[in-house]
């Protein structure tokens, strides 16, 4: 009961701001003193000309994490699986996933003296003689992807592999006996039996991943861009942001953000649909 009633104040509620992306709502009168304005702030950033970069800096580096980093954890699982020390699985297991208990304010001050131009990396690079002279990461626009991802990698690895040790782990040890009788090797096993196993978890987890392709976890984005970066770090989050807390413009950070909502739920009940014909698993 308790659940249902949070759910309504925190979840149900706040909705009838909805209509502020309806209104020219500004902090000094209520909602509904709001004037109508129907679909002017819709129109507006449809008309925006940062739109085309904001969509292809959010849907690129959300595409590229969907691409590399949603099968890593599945691989990273099924590796600590077939770990038969305990001590060693235990120890790469508990040191891969501590980084997701640190902070985006945290990890965003390592990764920035790291890749300083007398950070560790380009001291590393070049001494392997990589490079010839330092280079400011994060300084350059066609760096910043790269650094994105491979983050936001370092970050979730471990913590995201858990949800499949879980499901890996609950797969009959009869399986793996029988599959042995038959001679069956160590990557068959994987193949034939683990991973039609967590398949269900498998497809889920990557229905979800296909609805937050929208989402570019804005902490990390604003901790890692600069001005200098800016062409490749201004995605939907920040823009919101942008135009909603720093340039006062409510109504409008209210209506682009509604879009993203909407076309969130398209992707969900797309990839569920994809999923529940080629799989016959789901969602709902």
């Amino acid at each position: 009961m308790l659940g249902v009633a949070w759910m309504i104040v925190f979840n149900y509620i706040p909705m009838y701001g909805i209509i502020i992306a309806f209104k020219e709502f500004d902090i000094i009168s209520s909602i509904s003193e709001a004037p109508w304005v129907g679909l002017e702030h819709f129109k507006a950033f449809l008309e925006d000309e940062n739109l085309p970069y904001v969509i292809k800096n959010t849907l690129g580096m959300s595409l590229l994490k969907l691409v590399i980093g949603f099968p890593l954890p599945i691989l990273f699982a099924l590796f600590l699986n077939e770990i038969r020390s305990a001590f060693f699985k235990k120890s790469i297991q508990t040191i891969s996933y501590l980084p997701h208990f640190l902070s985006w304010v945290i990890l965003g001050g390592i990764m920035a003296t790291w890749l300083a131009d007398v950070g560790i990396v380009n001291k590393l690079l070049m001494a392997l003689n990589m490079i010839k002279e330092p280079i400011t990461y994060l300084a350059e626009p066609d760096h910043f992807w790269t650094i994105i991802i491979t983050s936001d990698i370092w970050k979730e690895l471990g913590w995201s592999a858990i949800i499949y040790l879980a499901a890996i782990s609950s797969v009959s040890p009869e399986y793996y006996e029988a599959a042995t009788i038959d001679g069956a090797g160590r990557f068959q096993k994987i193949w034939n039996i683990t991973l039609p196993s967590i398949k269900g978890t498998i497809t889920i987890l990557f229905i979800l991943a296909v609805s937050g392709l929208l989402n570019s976890n804005f902490d990390q984005i604003l901790v890692l861009r600069n001005s200098l970066n800016e062409t490749a770090s201004n995605v939907i989050d920040y823009y919101v942001y942008q135009t909603g807390l720093l340039s006062g413009r409510y109504s409008y950070a209210t209506a682009v953000g509604l879009i993203k909502s909407v076309i969130a739920l398209m992707l969900l009940l797309g990839a569920n649909y994809v999923t529940k014909k080629l799989n016959n698993t789901s969602l709902f």
